[in-house]
């Protein structure tokens, strides 16, 4: 296939122009964290999600032209439910900059109040001064309390003067009172009051501080008591304990980052529900529930390295729920556990969700490499793939009423993406039947499905669209007779951002012209992919898909110029820190398992690591031709803990496996080779 020299043309230039144009507000500091220092005159607003085991809180905060720092909390407390008990069916309140007290510096309004400085690192801290000659310092931080339902806000202020300064901040207190009857567990309270409220004089060098402290309880429990610096400890100490965890280490300081910020945001969503440890996606709307794509998909697989003893609980966790619905008759699981594990969801019907389990279960069995936890889970996986063998149509493919976007675009009858999940979902499980001793047919049976259904993905989806040589996400004759998309019908096919889900699966056959395709102007934008070409509309999860197939099917030197890019704008842009969920639905939500996804990228694209049973994976790592190594370092997977690092060896490369500083297992290889490696416990 010829593609249009235009294409090309203008392909090469959204490269160059994304690697050189990633506009950054924020800075890297020393401490890990970013900062963003205020310029007089500048205006900026933005917003962050963070959550604790019993609240989560979207902070949208920012400094207007007069620098003065304003805020808005929206506070979640996601096992206070009502009726009838549906997703969104939580506590949820908004505390606006009214919820702070009133302050008074020698008897009047404070002069002078700019802000000028930002900080993220887990927590959300603003600086400033006020005052006639800025004598007064303050700072502000906002944190959700690890384990209480319970959001703080603690204020400092330091006198930077030469004379006492007389600080009053006044009292101020928030009640709200649910009903006994809405409520599942009866009325709830939820108050919002000022800790260390009154006046006091400050001396030159001396500070006090004052919080806000938002909290919500059942009527029939005690308050919550709480103690701002102990949940300020507590709330760094759990960030610090994630930054601990496997961490990123390749020249780029921005990517080495990003990967430890979203392991911040990927792994706090937890929360400790009725039903035990659930990851919800938050975003205002999704808690105390899982999903087959956020978690069983998305999240559950990246836990299984990452190390952290809840997230695994929440992955082990998601799966048994999902496998309650297992039954004789092999009707759907429901795409949504909710109401901490009460309830279900199942609006858009059969979403593929079953192939999304078995991938992401086999997956994480396999990584996490436990063989009593891998047993408990194999019911699940094999009642999943016989559901979607069920599912596979005259072509050979796997049917399902719609795909994890819900029927916002077409999917047709098949899509391409149940597909490529269930195909890599029967490739893991025979190397995890063959772990747990399976029957020698069953893991026979697995292997040729996914050799038939590999030719099936080429014969049925393999197609020239838009002049690329790539893949239709889906046959638009499904769509005769459908009112919402029969439109779709009179049209030539179009490009779709998840025409990069046979690279994540390790089908390359198409691999060039989907590249050419997702990097192309039709799809690419400032902001990634756009889910179909030609529409302003992008989910952050399709751009991260793809990044980590690209680098799994080498072309790393393009992936790279795209990631750095990417990287850059969703850490240190207009909206930081985090991976986003999509636009304009939602409003670049920072969705929890988007963090997961990008954290992926690396360990399953940039170092290309495949499980292959409890102790051994294969890696095909891709070094960008400027660096002299990378490495991942403090893996907790296979049954150990170990570093995996990178390194050139003149024309090759020089794969290590280290634990305690020692190397435990080398091999050399040329680039793009795969290496396997065998750990022993």
């Amino acid at each position: 296939m010829k593609i249009p020299r235009i294409l090309v043309t203008v392909a090469l230039w959204i490269g160059l122009w994304c690697a050189a144009h990633a506009q950054t507000r924020w800075t890297i500091q020393d401490d890990g964290g970013i900062s963003w220092n205020v310029t007089p005159g500048e205006a900026h607003q933005d917003h962050v999600e963070m959550s604790g085991q019993k609240v989560s809180v979207i902070v949208t905060y920012g400094v207007d032209k007069a620098g003065l720092f304003t805020i808005k909390r929206h506070v979640a407390f996601p096992m206070l439910r009502f009726k009838p008990n549906a997703t969104r069916d939580h506590l949820a309140l908004d505390f606006s900059e009214d919820a702070s007290p009133r302050i008074s510096l020698n008897n009047a309004i404070p002069r002078n109040n700019i802000t000028t400085r930002v900080r993220l690192k887990g927590i959300l801290r603003a600086e400033g001064t006020m005052g006639r000659n800025n004598e007064i310092a303050w700072t502000r931080s906002i944190f959700p309390s690890p384990e209480k339902p319970a959001v703080i806000e603690k204020t400092v202020f330091v006198n930077r003067g030469n004379q006492d300064a007389h600080l009053e901040v006044e009292e101020n207190e928030r009640t709200v009172r649910t009903s006994s009857l809405r409520g599942i567990y009866g009325a709830y309270e939820a108050t919002g009051r000022i800790l260390n409220a009154g006046e006091r004089v400050l001396k030159p060098g001396e500070s006090t501080t004052y919080a806000v402290v938002i909290t919500a309880r059942k009527i029939s429990e005690p308050a919550v008591t709480i103690d701002p610096e102990a949940e300020e400890k507590a709330r760094e100490s759990r960030v610090e304990n994630f930054l601990s965890l496997m961490q990123l280490k390749t020249p780029d300081p921005v990517l080495n980052t990003a990967f430890a910020f979203a392991k911040i945001r990927g792994a706090e969503s937890i929360y400790l529900t009725k039903g035990g440890f659930m990851h919800g996606p938050g975003g205002g709307a999704y808690y105390a529930a899982i999903w087959a794509n956020d978690q069983a998909e998305y999240a559950n697989p990246f836990f299984a390295f990452l190390g952290d003893p809840i997230a695994v609980e929440s992955a082990i966790n998601s799966f048994r729920h999902f496998a309650r619905f297992m039954n004789p008759d092999f009707k759907p699981i429901p795409s949504s556990i909710i109401a901490e594990g009460d309830g279900f969801w199942h609006g858009a019907k059969d979403r593929g969700d079953m192939a999304m389990i078995a991938y992401g279960a086999s997956r994480f069995a396999l990584a996490y490499g436990k063989k009593e936890t891998a047993a408990d889970l194999w019911p699940l996986i094999e009642w999943c793939l016989e559901y979607s063998h069920r599912k596979v149509n005259d072509k050979g493919v796997v049917a399902s009423d719609s795909d994890e976007l819900e029927n916002r675009f077409p999917a047709g009858n098949a899509n391409l993406c149940t597909s490529s999940l269930y195909y890599d979902a029967l490739n893991s499980a025979v190397s995890l039947g063959e772990e747990l001793g399976k029957p020698r047919s069953l893991i026979n049976r697995y292997a040729d499905r996914a050799k038939a259904l590999k030719i099936a993905i080429e014969s049925h989806f393999g197609a020239t669209v838009e002049g690329f040589l790539t893949y239709r996400y889906y046959d638009k004759n499904d769509l005769v007779g459908h009112a919402r998309f029969a439109h779709y019908v009179q049209k030539d096919d179009l490009l779709r951002a998840w025409i990069c889900i046979p690279l994540t699966v390790g089908i390359y056959d198409r691999a060039e012209g989907t590249i050419n395709a997702l990097f192309s102007p039709r799809l690419w934008t400032p902001d990634g992919l756009a889910t179909e070409a030609g529409q302003e509309t992008f989910w952050d999860r399709s751009t991260l898909y793809a990044l980590r197939g690209v680098f799994a099917a080498g072309a790393t030197q393009r992936g790279m110029e795209y990631l750095t890019y990417y990287s850059k704008r969703r850490l240190l842009g207009d909206h930081v820190p985090y991976p986003v969920e999509a636009y304009p639905e939602g409003n670049q939500r920072h969705l929890s398992a988007e963090s997961a996804l990008y954290c992926r990228i690396y360990t399953e694209g940039l170092f290309g690591m495949r499980p292959t049973g409890f102790r051994s994976f294969t890696c095909t790592p891709r070094v960008p031709k400027e660096w002299p190594g990378m490495a991942l370092e403090k893996i907790h997977a296979f049954g150990n803990i170990f570093d995996l690092s990178v390194s050139r060896a003149g024309e090759k490369l020089e794969v290590q496996i280290l634990a305690g500083g020692k190397i435990l297992r080398s091999s050399t290889i040329n680039e793009g080779a795969t290496t396997t490696f065998s750990l022993d416990r």
